[in-house]
């Protein structure tokens, strides 16, 4: 992957100015056309490394052969039949979650995880009963950009354009126990967290942290629901990263991994606590149809025979280790194969992003001074060498502003 391979335009539209997407995203800097595990191709025929995954979706890295027979095999036989029936690939993909977080729940299947978040927000409210309705969330959160998911989210900025939001949120410090327990009062029915803050940079609870806030929980009668959007199945070393600390969550929201690529999430809740919802409550055209849920059982096999959970913390131990020893990088943070590299000092990590890329290897500037990298689940020794190797020329030949 000599920079000659990656030309500046690297794919890119060839007019811009008549793209035909809603500039709700900017400008796409690549177009890929072809997937194999780690690898992508854009239409250039260069060759990338993908350490993004999707923004940690494709865990079993790209066009995996298993999940694309299934898909296949599935689209020939049914695809759809709506929630008012049926369909025992739903719920063998539910049945199987449900022994993954250890038994007693039930399961609703969506779209994404922003609506899998929507869902949980709907049952708590739900759960708790009129009065009792906000929710409780972590400065430097993201939960989702539907509007509620969107106030959920802990971040103000992302707010501003699109106020009112609805009421009925309220946001503390991230890791501040005090601060959680000032902000329960009797209106309050859920806290929702992320183990690890994804897009705030990739910041994980402690687990005193998530330890506390679960007794806390439980001391005001509150229901304790965990974002694991980004964070499940497997990609930080555990099934479900809350594992890493001990703690039992009332409500489980899920889907980036899921299907490695099909749209399909899911919010998992105790089974007593689910019971607070009816029929017509909550509901969804597409949530659990055949042919999403037949690559989410597809996924959830491969994961399990592969042991892909001990891999990711494996290989989540070799990358971050690599990572640590360039001197360019100050600090790596993350669990498993969820890491970000806090730059040195002067070094922006967008322009470091953009060489990367340019060069083949696909990161993403989680924060203006630190690079997640989330690679697939499958992703051998030799591409983590490889891509560390590559990084570090980067890095060494990138100058700090003054």
């Amino acid at each position: 992957m000599s920079a000659p391979q990656h030309r500046a335009a690297m794919g890119a539209p060839d007019s811009l100015a008549h793209c035909p997407f809603m500039p709700t995203y900017g400008p796409p800097q690549v177009q890929f056309v072809r997937g194999q595990g780690t690898q992508l191709w854009d239409r250039d025929g260069n060759r990338y490394l993908d350490f993004l995954s999707g923004l940690a979706v494709t865990s079993l890295g790209h066009a995996h052969p298993e999940v694309a027979d299934a898909v296949a095999e599935q689209a020939r036989t049914l695809v759809h039949v709506s929630n008012l029936f049926g369909n025992d690939v739903a719920w063998h993909v539910a049945v199987t979650l449900d022994r993954l977080l250890g038994g007693g729940g039930q399961v609703f299947f969506c779209n994404s995880g922003a609506e899998a978040n929507e869902a949980a927000l709907k049952l708590a409210r739900r759960f708790g009963g009129r009065g009792r309705h906000v929710v409780v969330s972590a400065f430097g959160s993201f939960h989702g950009r539907t509007l509620a998911t969107l106030h959920a989210t802990g971040q103000p900025a992302k707010h501003e354009a699109f106020q009112p939001l609805p009421e009925g949120f309220r946001h503390v410090p991230w890791n501040d126990l005090d601060e959680l327990a000032r902000a329960i009062d009797p209106t309050v029915a859920a806290v929702l967290l992320e183990p690890v803050q994804g897009e705030g940079g990739v910041n994980p609870a402690t687990p005193e942290y998530f330890q506390g806030v679960r007794r806390l929980c439980d001391e005001r009668g509150v229901l304790l629901m965990v974002d694991e959007v980004q964070t499940g199945l497997g990609r930080t070393g555990t099934w479900f990263a809350h594992q890493h600390f001990g703690v039992v969550p009332d409500v489980v929201t899920m889907a980036k991994a899921l299907g490695n690529g099909m749209p399909i999430g899911a919010c998992w809740a105790r089974r007593e606590v689910a019971a607070a919802f009816e029929p017509g409550d909550h509901a969804t055209t597409y949530g659990g149809q055949p042919l999403a849920a037949a690559a989410a059982r597809a996924v959830l096999a491969v994961m399990e025979r592969e042991r892909l959970p001990a891999r990711a913390a494996a290989r989540g131990e070799r990358l971050g280790q690599a990572l640590a020893a360039l001197p360019e990088v100050a600090s790596v943070r993350g669990l498993g194969l969820l890491l970000a590299a806090e730059l040195a000092p002067g070094l922006d990590a967008r322009d470091v992003q953009a060489t990367l890329l340019a060069r083949g290897l696909v990161v993403n500037a989680v924060t203006p001074t630190a690079l997640r990298l989330a690679p697939p689940l499958t992703v051998s020794e030799e591409e983590l060498d490889e891509a560390v190797a590559l990084l570090a020329e980067v890095l060494a030949t990138t100058e700090a502003a003054p």
